[in-house]
Formats: C-alpha cells, sequence, structure tokens
C-alpha cells in the first residue's frame, strides 16, 4: 500500500444519497449543479455520482463546463449561464447545451449561434427578481420576451425555460422571499401574453429547495446541498451527509517550552512545555490563512487549535502532552463523525462559508481521493456488445475500471465515457478525442 502526504477523500456513495434525499423532498426536476468543478469534488465524478442519486439535469457556470460534461460522454441535459461576449456559443448549441440568455444582447448571440450550428439554440431566460446580478430586469424583461418569441418562431430557439436566483433563501422567512417570488410570478405570467410558456421554470436553489416548496415549479437546482453541507442555520435538520474529507499525516513533532513563540511572526506562544505537530497543508492547498490561531483540526481524538499562523504549505498544532507522533492523521474536516470538524465548523471559524471552504481545498494541489462506487462506470468483462454501437472516441482507447481509493486520474482515464453514449462525429463539438481531453 502506497503511503500519502495530505489529501482531499470525496465519498461518491453520499453525493448520491445527498441527492436521493432532495428528490425525495420534491415533486419537481433535480438539476444538480456541478460549477466550479464539483464544488472542489471533481466536476465528473460528482456529475456521474449525482445522476446515479436522481439528478436530471446538470448545472455549469462556464460554457467550458458544461462542453467538459459533453466530450465526457454525459448526455443529460446541461445548463451554463455565465456567458461572456464573443464565446463559441455554437459549439454549445451544437453539443445541446441549454444557454442563458439574460440580455437582449446575449440573445442575439444565442440567435447568430443557432444559424451558424444549424440549429435551434436551446435557451433559458432570467429574470432579475432582486439579486440585481445576471438577468432582465423588470422593465427590461417584456423587450426580452419580444425577442425571444420572435426567435422563436423564427426557428432559431427554443425557449425551454425562465428561470431565476433567490437573494435570501437560506434566511427561512426573509420577507425578501415571498417578494422575489411574486415577481417570478409575475414574469411568468408575462410572458405568457407573449406566447411563451417554457416547460421549466426554476427559482430554488439549495435553500429553497430544502424549505419552500413553493418555490420548486417544475425544476430545483441545488448546489451546496449536493455535497452534504446545509445552506441554512444551525438547528435546520437536512438529512445530508458531507462528501468531502481533508486531512494530512504529520511530519514533524518536537517539544518546546513554555513561552516558545510558534511560526511566522511569532503569533500565538506556548503557555507550558508542550508537543507541537507539523501538518503539511496550508494556504496553497486550501487552508484560508485567516484560519491562523482559530482553525479547527482533528489530531489524537480530540479537536485543537491552528497554532500560529498559516503557511503556504504547513501549520503547526500545539497537542500539550499527548502522545502524537510522525505519520499520525490530523482531519481538518469532514462529515463530522465522532465529534471532527465539518466544513462548516471552519466556516464559522474563519468567518466565511462552507461553499468557500471545500472549493478553496478541491481546487488545490492536494489529490483528491474517491470513495464509494455511485455512478462509476463499470465496464462489461465480456467486452461490449459489437450490435450496439457505442460512443465515436478518436485517439487512445478508454478502458479500465475504478475501485475505492481511486484519483482523480484515475476515475477520468476509466470512466469518462459511457458505453453507448451518443456523441458527435470525433473532432466535433461534444465529441470525446481522447482520455488526456477528457482530464
Amino acid at each position: 500500500m502506497s503511503m500519502w502526504q495530505a489529501e482531499v477523500r470525496i465519498d461518491l456513495d453520499a453525493i448520491r444519497d445527498n441527492v436521493e434525499t432532495l428528490r425525495a423532498g420534491t415533486t419537481a426536476e433535480v438539476m444538480a449543479v456541478v460549477k466550479a468543478d464539483g464544488y472542489g469534488h471533481g466536476m465528473l465524478p460528482s456529475a456521474r455520482a449525482a445522476l446515479a442519486g436522481g439528478a436530471t439535469w446538470l448545472g455549469a457556470a462556464t460554457l467550458d463546463e458544461a462542453l467538459t460534461l459533453r466530450r465526457a460522454g454525459i448526455t443529460a441535459p446541461v445548463l451554463a449561464w455565465l456567458l461572456a461576449p464573443g464565446l463559441p456559443l455554437h459549439e454549445g448549441v451544437t453539443a445541446d447545451v441549454d444557454l442563458n440568455a439574460a440580455s437582449l444582447d446575449q440573445l442575439g448571440e444565442l440567435v447568430t449561434a443557432a444559424r451558424r450550428a444549424g440549429r435551434p439554440a436551446r435557451v433559458h431566460l432570467k429574470i432579475d427578481t432582486g439579486l440585481a446580478r445576471g438577468g432582465a430586469t423588470p422593465a427590461e424583461w417584456p423587450a426580452l420576451l419580444e425577442a425571444a418569441a420572435k426567435a422563436q418562431a423564427g426557428g432559431e430557439v427554443e425557449v425551454v425555460g425562465i428561470w431565476s436566483h433567490f437573494v435570501y433563501a437560506d434566511a427561512p422567512g426573509h420577507e425578501t422571499v415571498d417578494h422575489q417570488l411574486a415577481v417570478f410570478a409575475e414574469g411568468l405570467a408575462t410572458a405568457e401574453q407573449f406566447g411563451i410558456e417554457p416547460r421549466y421554470r426554476h427559482i430554488a436553489n439549495s435553500a429553497a429547495t430544502l424549505t419552500r416548496p413553493d418555490a420548486h415549479y417544475d425544476l430545483v437546482r441545488p448546489g451546496i446541498a449536493v455535497y452534504g453541507l446545509s445552506p441554512l442555520p444551525a438547528g435546520h435538520e437536512t438529512g445530508l451527509r458531507p462528501a468531502m474529507t481533508a486531512r494530512a499525516r504529520v511530519t514533524h513533532t518536537k517539544r518546546v517550552p513554555a513561552g516558545q513563540g510558534v511560526s511566522y511572526g511569532h503569533a500565538y506562544y506556548t503557555a507550558r512545555e508542550t508537543t507541537l505537530a507539523l501538518v503539511p497543508l496550508g494556504y496553497a492547498d486550501g487552508v484560508p490563512r485567516h484560519a491562523s490561531n482559530v482553525g479547527p483540526v482533528w489530531l489524537g481524538g480530540r479537536t485543537r487549535t491552528i497554532a500560529g499562523r498559516v503557511c503556504m504549505d504547513q501549520i503547526v498544532l500545539d497537542c500539550g502532552d499527548d502522545p502524537v507522533a510522525p505519520g499520525d492523521v490530523a482531519t481538518l474536516f469532514g462529515p463530522g463523525d465522532d465529534g471532527m470538524p465539518t466544513a462548516t465548523d471552519w466556516a464559522d471559524a474563519v468567518g466565511t462559508i462552507n461553499y468557500e471552504i471545500v472549493t478553496r481545498f478541491g481546487g488545490s494541489r492536494v489529490s483528491r481521493v474517491y470513495d464509494g462506487t455511485a455512478g462509476v462506470p463499470t465496464p462489461d468483462p465480456a467486452g461490449p456488445d459489437p450490435a450496439v454501437p457505442g460512443p465515436a472516441v478518436s485517439g487512445p482507447a478508454v478502458s479500465g475500471s475504478v475501485v475505492p481509493g481511486s484519483t482523480d486520474q484515475d476515475f477520468t482515464a476509466s470512466g469518462a465515457v459511457d458505453q453507448g453514449a451518443v456523441v458527435r462525429d470525433p473532432g466535433a463539438p461534444g465529441a470525446v478525442a481522447s482520455a488526456e481531453e477528457v482530464a
């Protein structure tokens, strides 16, 4: 068995089970949001696990994220919504990616993309109900609807959805939630006047999925909840299980006297003779620097607090007289079993949100290791049925199987393509070119 220094472990079965829990609480379809590399959990493995749990849609912020899902052979509907001017939107249209139109200019670009692709663009029109980010304001909404209705009549777009996003759904009962729902309902009524009645109306994020069934409409869009973390204040039971664990093995210990300054700037001094333990994770790996002197770490059967400043590659723990040694496992956060800290505990300690904590760690240089089998494609030992056409793949063959303990590279190389998935010609948008490209 190979030894390891630091790792982020992802429980794919927890992601699947979380989606099943969310599905059980709604009659709407579920879009699992996998943007930002699956909130740090790995976009492709997380997407597959979420689909295994019953999600029927995937949400991506960027066009590149959506096309990566398509290149991996994932054929479920995908919505991409953060689109800068001048992007190759025709590639998204060709790859059956649903695209956001939040303004007349964006809709115009989608019409141009549809003409270039030779097929209608699948469009979700966004109305700003109060968040003041993307979306047409209520004053701009009629003009966007008029243009969309004209483009739809001309066969250039298909308006698949109308959507919006909440300001404050993570504070159940906040007055903005009801106000936004009222604005959204008015926007839908106005759309009907222009002959636009899309299949999907959606506004519910994780918090609204958990607390506001009246906001579910046809589709809910949980993000952080997919990964087992709650967006709600403490005390709200969700039935979700955190999927990420961040941990490292102690590299060095030493006894020091009382009054010893620790780490850069000596922002911490030992109160008595004690044992210090060095843990090889730092801000380059996702540990917030403002976790200095406050970040909780589980080591030797109890929670300790980071002693002194967080460094680029390491942190120090004051362990008193407890028996700790090089090789012992220090867990920064995980599902919370046996009193271990969670990502939410870390967020509370450093004054941020659990979204940021997991996204920081998951995007770091530390290897991700996957546990569980949810959504993992397992090749047929007998090989593919020659009578069933598989996906078009150019370059090296994709083979192998994924077992618990696989890394990102293992998962990508072995599970990149679903047998029988519909993929376009090699080299076309949405086709899989090689295992390396899928990575």
